[in-house]
């Protein structure tokens, strides 16, 4: 029988009594593993979880395949999905203060980020695509008289996704609500540090009365599937891509890592560039594919942002993951920390200057914020992703020269420096600015197609998307698991962070960004939000 997580919890933010199977979930079913073994991650060890194996991921793909042939699929309308979809989402907002605890004890990340970002964000993904799963239509065309043609959306069939560490619970709604929606079953794999959410979701998957083998999530280390989607490290997709080859050529998505740059022209609010910067780089402890780890000030202004960049960096609330003031919690694995002081060493032996942080801080996995500077292009802790709190201050004198730097890995001044960038999403004048209605993604290695649909004319009016650089076989149809060949996606807030604007700009609010000041927060949100760094009141 398999192995169940009880825990009576007492913290600040949440206290109740938790308890729930951590086996395999396999057609409908909590089940151990065909060898009977466990995972345990390295540090404390929270619980034990099932290992699936081989044997596991063939019983898995055989009751997804079922399950699509008999239930699911083109064998239930799309108005049942939808009702289901829409109770998980229910469910989920029900148990949304439990969700955030799993997620804040497995991963590490804060209690509020997690209730107010991940699992906030989770259950409106879901919920749009609920609203789509009804919605999925053909194509008929008239080509002669007496000749009609016509086209359908069919689902593709069983669908495997991997799913990394550090949002696990929005990663698992970023790849259940499409797929769902559709009508494909879905074979799920956690990372093996962060499995808890998805199990506990597995739990509401049953709840909500899916049809067995719709959902399966199989937990471990690392027969037919139509499709595999992958959340992760560019070496992983890489080893996804040759698998997918050298067997059926399997339809890929992959959403990988990335050095993302952060330009910071000499036209803006110092202070609001500094807040943004310091939530681009530390937010989620620095372990997020987009962020802002590079970034580059011009010269005009690059040692005032140091000086406030550094005074923000020192505020930041390094601790408990529970407390309400915390802003970053431990790393989330043991591997992952050495990884992370690795960088740090590195960059200290050939001579960037640590201009805060640069250590560990305690001995819990805990690392302090940090910034190096006096930094060249060919430093490791330039080119690489380090997928922690370390980012690098590059300075730079103009705009072609940060087009170069930012490569080599006022409003319209920036929409105009977006399109001539490597880079999949941009952000102008805020950071992690995410919305269900627009695809997130990367280019070249840092993944292949953009999960989400493009619905430029469903953008709110407080978001800018590019067009400039979009032709119309960029495009996607409007379908909820449309992935355009090179969409660009660029949200922007109107307002110009400048020093001559006389309107005030308005970054997230200071109830739901810890570290933001009140005086820059914009008016009062009045109806719940899914993201808490969005830049238009509801």
């Amino acid at each position: 029988m398999p192995s169940t997580f009880a825990h009576e919890f007492k913290t600040p933010t949440f206290k109740a009594k938790v308890a729930f199977r951590t086996g395999l979930f396999i057609n409908g079913q909590f089940v151990d593993g065909s060898d009977n073994t466990t995972i345990d991650s390295n540090g404390k060890v929270i619980t034990s979880v099932s290992e699936g194996t081989a044997k596991d991921v063939d019983l898995a793909v055989e009751a997804a395949n079922e399950a699509f042939d008999t239930t699911w699929g083109l064998h239930a309308p799309g108005t049942q999905h939808s009702i289901l979809m829409s109770k998980l989402a229910a469910l989920m907002e029900k148990n949304a203060d439990e969700l955030a605890t799993l997620e804040a004890l497995d991963n590490g990340k804060t209690f509020n980020w997690a209730r107010n970002a991940d699992v906030a964000g989770s259950i409106d993904c879901i919920c749009y695509y609920a609203g789509w799963a009804n919605k999925v239509t053909g194509q008929v065309q008239e080509i002669t008289e007496d000749k009609l043609t016509y086209a359908r959306h069919e689902p593709i069939g069983v669908v495997c996704h991997a799913l990394t560490l550090h949002f696990a619970v929005l990663m698992m709604a970023w790849k259940l609500g499409p797929a769902l929606a559709c009508g494909n079953t879905v074979v799920l794999k956690p990372s093996e540090f962060t499995p808890l959410t998805a199990i506990r979701m597995c739990h509401l998957v049953n709840e909500a009365s899916f049809p067995p083998g719709v959902v399966n999530v199989l937990s471990g280390y690392g027969n037919t599937i139509e499709k595999v989607a992958c959340t992760g490290s560019t070496l992983v997709g890489r080893k996804i891509m040759e698998a997918a080859a050298k067997s059926n050529l399997k339809n890929v998505t992959l959403e990988l890592g990335g050095k993302s740059p952060n330009i910071i022209f000499d036209d803006v609010d110092i202070e609001q560039a500094a807040n943004w910067a310091a939530f681009g780089i530390f937010w989620n402890h620095g372990q997020t594919c987009c962020a802002g780890s590079r970034i580059f000030v011009q010269e005009g202004i690059h040692d005032e942002f140091l000086k406030r960049f550094t005074e923000k960096t020192r505020s930041l609330k390094v601790g408990d993951p529970f407390a309400p003031d915390t802003f970053q919690g431990p790393q989330v694995s043991e591997i992952q920390f050495n990884r992370i002081m690795s960088y740090i060493v590195s960059g200290k032996a050939v001579g960037a200057k640590v201009e805060i942080g640069g250590e560990r801080l305690g001995s819990e996995g805990f690392i302090r914020p940090t910034i190096f500077t006096n930094v060249d292009p060919s430093m490791k802790i330039v080119q690489e992703e380090i997928f922690g709190p370390v980012g690098v201050v590059i300075k730079f004198k103009d705009e072609e020269d940060v087009i170069k730097q930012a490569n080599d890995t006022n409003l319209n001044r920036a929409i105009n420096t977006v399109p001539r960038l490597k880079v999949g999403t941009a952000w102008i004048n805020c950071v992690n600015s995410l919305h269900s209605n627009v695809p997130f993604g990367g280019f070249e290695q840092s993944g292949i197609a953009m999960p989400g649909p493009v619905l430029a004319q469903a953008i709110p009016g407080s978001l800018l998307d590019d067009e400039k650089d979009q032709d119309e076989d960029d495009i996607a149809p409007l379908t909820p698991l449309s992935t355009a060949r090179k969409t660009r996606t660029n949200t922007s807030i109107k307002t110009k962070f400048a020093k001559e604007e006389k309107t005030p700009a308005r970054p997230p609010t200071a109830e739901a960004v810890p570290f933001m000041s009140p005086e820059l927060s914009p008016p009062p949100v009045k109806t719940t939000v899914p993201f808490p760094f969005t830049e238009h009141t509801m």
